[in-house]
């Protein structure tokens, strides 16, 4: 069985991409001397070097990398090696251009950027499982090797082909799936619009369409689309594990709402040894540190949380957003110990050395174009040895409150064509309620709806339009044992086939929250309702109302005005042993954070030390012991409450009664005990 650590990695890893082949052969002595002394342990290699390993069609060159190889065991740094099938060579598209993606529209991308695949496509398989099987053969038992890294960023650009080959593996797909054409029928309701199928092969893609196609055939597709991006990669992982056993397989994952909405990573979480991730802070005005926190959790959550690994991340700006700020002094340094907070084993970057020549040479790296006499890289060796004060920490996994349910399927179910509403974003209110939990400085767990909730007190549903009756059935379970749900509007709507679950809305929902909602009542754009406390209080609320029914459930707050005033707008219902909530409106972080307030009371949390917002406070634990993580990532000097004294690692000091965080710091305790 394959390790599910990096190989031979007895520290946590610190490193990132290595693109040696950028540079001539005399460069590659002084980057190893400066990653020795930045402290890295690790480098990813190889990932877009297909062209180079095979420079014609099965002639293989690997001197070059052989070289590369040896020097990085040399000198006591872990190779993380990468199979380079995310960048075919231009000699495989002008031989095979059918392997080039084809859009819905018709329009087949060119070659010369990267990830423009076909993966249907019969000869893009048979070459990148080639090139696999070499690599494997060649690098398989080497001492250097930590792990594969197999392809890179599957779904991203492009997650999805509409050409002929597609179409026949879509159909393939189907029968395999559904068995007869006469369930795919009932399936996708082709009955509306006469679209009844009398065989397989009469059905194709979700090509462009006059109008909206029909929803249940575009949700397979992004099915078959994510499915296929995972056969290719088991293929690769199969053979890795065949030629090179032993040694863990894994592809960087972009688990963040904000980076990839085309991958399904409850099902490849399944398929890896290691799950690994990269983030990017996205710079829409957004607090970057919550959108990295919630990535992290998710990522863990992922790996059924056990730890993982942050592959790829920035040191400082990036070059792929419309606006490209520089990251804060000291923030490189919080943004990765605030993943390693969250479960993550590491913190590796894109990449070593900043390139000179393409499309990223304004992407930031470890080793600026400025060199070693630089604030980046003075902070990057500042952090390599943080990194290595924080080894202990390494296979503890982080402690959660509460839990998050999240589908990929069904955010990508909401957001096919012609809903209530176009302004309910299934991620906006995922961000805002992790954000409101966070801000009430608790842990959050991602959790599948189907999976088993019962240890924890708390159970939040953000946005769960897609629900299949399982699902339903588990969260009526959890809280008629004791828990505490909280779910937000349009959740429980539709089954796995995007069709309305029989009866009134909101489905298998119903009897968990004790109501049925007869009507949506979206609002327009600028229209915001007031929804009115028992004691007179008022919270301003917009995008959503509806016209909801109690039916068991209890009003708490109602609507002040509106075509929905004097109906409930948030609705609590006690079933056996536990508590239901529901929220029929888009609330603002007031309204958030007071819902919350109730929930956290129900579910008997215990609260929270006073912190100052924007304080995060987190725990890992293991047989190496219990360490409290204090992230400060505010302008001004805290202390954060100690139930338990001990010591901080990166100082070396005896913490007890208050720790001291200055501003912009971390500080990681080892408690007592």
């Amino acid at each position: 069985m394959p390790e599910t650590t990096p190989r031979g990695l007895t520290r946590l890893a610190f490193g990132g991409d290595y693109n040696p082949e950028q540079w001539p052969e005399s460069v590659w002595q002084e980057d190893v001397r400066l990653m020795r002394e930045a402290g890295v342990t690790m480098v990813s290699v190889g990932i877009f070097s297909w062209a180079l390993l095979e420079p014609s069609p099965g002639v293989y060159d690997f001197g070059w990398l052989d070289r590369v190889v040896d020097l990085l065991h040399e000198n006591g740094i872990r190779v993380d090696l990468g199979t380079p099938t995310v960048c075919p060579p231009v000699w495989f598209y002008r031989a095979h251009p059918e392997a080039l993606p084809v859009t819905p529209e018709g329009l087949r991308h060119a070659f010369g950027s990267r990830a423009a695949i076909c993966h249907s496509n019969a000869d893009y398989r048979t070459a990148a499982a080639a090139i696999t099987t070499k690599l494997a053969e060649h690098y398989g038992d080497h001492p250097a090797l930590a792990m594969w890294h197999v392809h890179n960023e599957y779904g991203v650009p492009v997650s999805a082909c509409y050409c002929d080959a597609c179409a026949a593996h879509f159909r393939r797909w189907l029968a395999t799936t559904y068995g007869t054409v006469d369930a795919v029928n009932e399936a996708w309701g082709t009955a509306f619009w006469g679209q009844r199928y009398a065989d397989f092969e009469q059905i194709s893609p979700p090509r462009l369409t006059p109008t909206s196609v029909n929803p249940g055939q575009a949700l397979d597709y992004k099915r078959f689309a994510d499915a296929t991006m995972r056969e290719n990669f088991v293929t690769e992982r199969d053979i890795l594990h065949r030629l090179s056993p032993g040694v863990p397989v894994t592809t960087n994952f972009m688990t963040a709402l904000s980076q990839c909405d085309s991958v399904d990573y409850w099902a490849w979480g399944r398929e890896v040894d290691i799950v690994t991730n990269d983030h990017y802070l996205i710079t829409d005005g957004r607090r970057t540190h919550v959108n990295l926190a919630m990535a992290a959790d998710l990522t863990r959550s992922v790996a059924g949380g056990a730890p993982w690994l942050l592959l790829e991340h920035s040191t400082s700006g990036v070059n792929w957003q419309p606006r490209n700020p520089a990251k804060a002094p000291g923030q490189m340094a919080r943004n990765s110990l605030a993943h390693v907070a969250r479960g993550s084993d590491g913190a590796m970057f894109f990449q070593w050395r900043q390139s000179r020549r393409g499309a990223e040479k304004f992407h930031s790296a470890m080793l600026p174009h400025g060199g070693t006499d630089t604030r980046v890289w003075r902070e990057v060796t500042e952090l390599g040895a943080s990194v290595e004060a924080l080894s202990e920490i390494r296979g503890t996994r982080t402690e959660a409150d509460v839990a998050v349910l999240w589908d990929w399927h069904s955010w990508w179910a909401q957001n096919l064509d012609w809903r209530p509403s176009g302004d309910h974003d299934a991620r906006e209110r995922a961000d805002a309620f992790y954000e409101a939990l966070y801000d009430r400085h608790l842990t959050v767990d991602f959790a599948h709806p189907e999976a088993d909730l019962s240890r924890y007190p708390l159970v939040v549903v953000p946005a769960l339009y897609l629900m299949t009756e399982a699902a339903g059935n588990n969260l009526k379970a959890y809280v008629e044992n004791g828990g505490t749900l909280v779910v937000s509007y349009f959740s429980g709507i539709v089954d796995e086939h995007d069709a309305v679950h029989e009866g009134a809305y909101p489905g298998p929902l119903r009897d968990v929250l004790g109501l049925t909602v007869e009507e949506f009542s979206p609002l327009l754009p600028g229209e915001r309702v007031r929804v009115t406390g028992p004691d007179g209080s008022e919270l301003g609320a917009d995008v959503w109302t509806e016209f909801v029914v109690p039916r068991g459930a209890e009003t708490v707050w109602t609507y002040g005005d509106g075509l929905t005033a004097g109906h409930p707008a948030v609705t609590r219902h006690r079933l056996g042993e536990g508590t239901a909530w529901y929220v029929s409106t888009r609330l603002g972080t007031d309204g958030l954070d007071a819902l919350f307030g109730w929930a956290i009371e129900d579910a008997r949390l215990a609260p929270r030390a006073d912190l100052p917002r924007d304080v995060e406070v987190v725990c890992r634990s293991g047989e190496s012991g219990t360490y409290l993580f204090a992230v400060n990532h505010t302008g001004s000097d805290t202390k954060v409450p100690l139930e338990t004294p001990g010591i901080e690692l990166l100082t070396g000091e005896r913490a007890a009664g208050r720790l001291a965080v200055p501003a912009g710091a971390v500080r990681v305790v080892r408690l007592d005990g």
